[in-house]
C-alpha cells in the first residue's frame, strides 16, 4: 500500500476553484488516494488548513502516509454526508471550501481486493467502509431477481437488466457466485456481441449498480447536498467530480435549485415565496478534462467538475 501512487483528475481546475483564501479552511471529503489533498495543501503553502475525510480506512491510511510532511491537515475516517458532525467536534462553524470526488480511487480498484473491478479474482464486496454489513455478494447471492434487475436499471441505467438478473439467477441455480470475475463472466455471456457497446465492458454499469447499491451513494449524495448550504462560509466554493449522470445530475439539479430558489409561478409580475439564492454557479455547463489529461488518465475521461459558491445570507 504504501508505494501507491494516485493520479488526480482536474487537479489543476479543482485547486484553482476551490482555494479563493490562501488561510481558510477547506475539506475533501472524499481524500481517496491524497491527490487532491497534496495539491490543495500546497496552495494553501502552510498558511490555511485542510480536513480530510474517508470512509475507506484503507484511504486514510494512504493519506496519513502520503501527507505526513504536512502539519495544517486534519484526516478523520468518515463520511462526507456526516460533514456538518466532523466540523462540529472540531469546533468549526463554517468552512471555506469542499471537495467531493465521487469517482473510485486507483487504489480501490486495483490493489483493496474487494471486488469493486469485474476483472479481477477478488470476493463480491464492493464495501468502501468494511465495517459495513451489506456486501454485493449478499445482493447478488441472496436478493429476488426482480429487486435485483431493479437496481441494475436504477444505479446502473443498464438497458437490459432483465436479461442480466437471469443470466444471474440461472448462475445462482448451479452454486453461490463467489467472485467479481465470475460475476463479469455471467454478465459478459448475457450480453449478445451485436448489442454491446465497443468502448465499454458489458460488465461496468452492473458493477457501478451494485455498488452504488452495497455503499448508498446517492443517499450519502443527497444527505450532503441538504446539509452543505449551512457548513459554507459566505463566498465559500462547492466543487463536486462526478463520473456517471445519476451523480452529475443530482449536483447540476442541486445548484441551480440554490440559484433560482423562487418557487412563484412564471405567470406572477412578480416573486411573493421571498425566497432568495444561496448559491451562484461560476460556469452553468460542467468543466472536462481536455484530451491530453484524459490520453494520460483514461480513467478521467467520465469526469464532470461543478462549482458553486455560497453567498452571504
Amino acid at each position: 500500500m504504501a508505494d501507491f501512487f494516485h493520479t488526480p483528475v482536474l487537479v489543476k481546475e479543482v485547486v484553482a476553484h476551490l482555494v479563493h483564501l490562501p488561510d481558510g479552511v477547506y475539506v475533501d471529503g472524499t481524500a481517496g488516494g491524497g491527490g487532491h489533498s497534496e495539491a490543495i495543501l500546497k496552495k494553501l503553502a502552510g498558511r490555511g488548513r485542510l480536513i480530510c475525510l474517508d470512509r475507506d480506512p484503507d484511504a486514510v491510511d494512504l493519506c496519513r502516509r502520503r501527507l505526513t510532511a504536512y502539519s495544517n491537515i486534519c484526516i478523520i475516517r468518515a463520511n462526507f454526508a456526516d460533514l456538518d458532525e466532523v466540523v462540529g467536534d472540531l469546533h468549526i462553524k463554517n468552512v471555506d471550501g469542499v471537495l467531493l470526488d465521487l469517482g473510485m480511487s486507483s487504489y480501490q480498484l486495483e490493489k483493496s481486493g474487494r471486488g469493486f473491478s469485474f476483472g479481477r479474482r477478488e470476493p463480491l464486496d464492493m464495501r468502501m467502509n468494511p465495517e459495513d454489513r451489506l456486501t454485493a455478494y449478499d445482493l447478488v447471492n441472496e436478493l429476488p431477481l426482480h429487486d435485483l434487475e431493479n437496481i441494475l436499471r436504477s444505479y446502473g441505467e443498464e438497458k437490459r437488466a432483465r436479461s442480466i438478473a437471469r443470466a444471474i439467477g440461472c448462475a445462482r441455480e448451479r452454486g453461490t457466485i463467489e467472485t467479481a470475475s465470475q460475476l463479469g463472466d455471467i454478465i459478459d455471456s448475457a450480453i449478445p456481441r451485436s448489442r454491446r457497446n465497443r468502448l465499454r465492458h458489458p460488465a461496468t454499469r452492473s458493477f457501478q449498480a451494485l455498488r452504488i447499491a452495497v455503499n448508498r451513494e446517492l443517499e450519502s449524495l443527497e444527505r450532503f447536498l441538504d446539509k452543505i448550504p449551512s457548513l459554507l462560509c459566505a463566498g465559500g466554493r462547492l466543487v463536486v467530480l462526478s463520473y456517471h449522470s445519476l451523480e452529475d445530475r443530482r449536483v447540476k439539479q442541486a445548484m441551480t435549485a440554490w440559484e433560482r430558489p423562487c418557487t412563484c409561478p412564471p405567470a406572477f409580475p412578480r416573486c411573493v415565496c421571498g425566497r432568495t439564492p444561496l448559491f451562484r454557479r461560476l460556469f452553468k455547463k460542467g468543466i472536462k478534462p481536455d484530451p491530453k489529461e484524459i490520453e494520460s488518465n483514461p480513467r478521467a475521461r467520465s469526469a464532470v467538475m461543478r462549482v458553486a459558491e455560497r453567498l452571504a445570507a
